[in-house]
């Protein structure tokens, strides 16, 4: 059985699963755009970016839920929370660095829901890897 303490995160394997995850989304949507069922001037809106991301969030929470083996709920909370964290960094130095830049900007109903699907992804995906590895374990000393 699992414990949810923070002393059982482990960062790395947050960010680990953060990039992962990103890099599944955005292979989602290079596909979904290749595919012309996305239009490329209209990314960040629609199922199809939905899609993406909810897959990439789903795959990156099941590598760190079956490397940890622990914790796997918060490990998707904080692959989740990534996402905010890269957000005001990024928006931080383009703002600092081109302040002439404009930015497209989500609504703040678009952007709690592009978040909570991030985390609902990722714990569930978290959870399933953290199965994958218990069975896994139990598979092995069984045999």
């Amino acid at each position: 059985m699992y414990t949810e303490h923070l002393q059982n995160v482990r960062p790395a394997y947050v960010v680990g699963g953060w990039l992962i995850a990103l890099a599944v989304a955005s292979f989602g949507m290079f596909i979904f755009v290749a595919l012309g069922v996305a239009d490329p001037e209209s990314i960040g809106v629609g199922p199809w970016v939905s899609i993406a991301m909810i897959v990439g969030f789903i795959l990156g929470g099941i590598f760190v839920g079956f490397r940890t083996g622990e914790a796997p709920i918060l490990h998707g909370i904080g692959i989740g929370l990534t996402s905010i964290l890269a957000w005001v960094l990024i928006n931080g130095l383009v703002t600092l660095f081109f302040p002439e830049q404009e930015w497209a900007s989500l609504s703040g109903a678009m952007t709690a829901t592009a978040i909570l699907a991030q985390i609902v992804g990722a714990v569930l995906g978290a959870r399933w890897g953290y199965r994958l590895a218990v069975r896994a374990a139990e598979h092995e000393a069984g045999g």
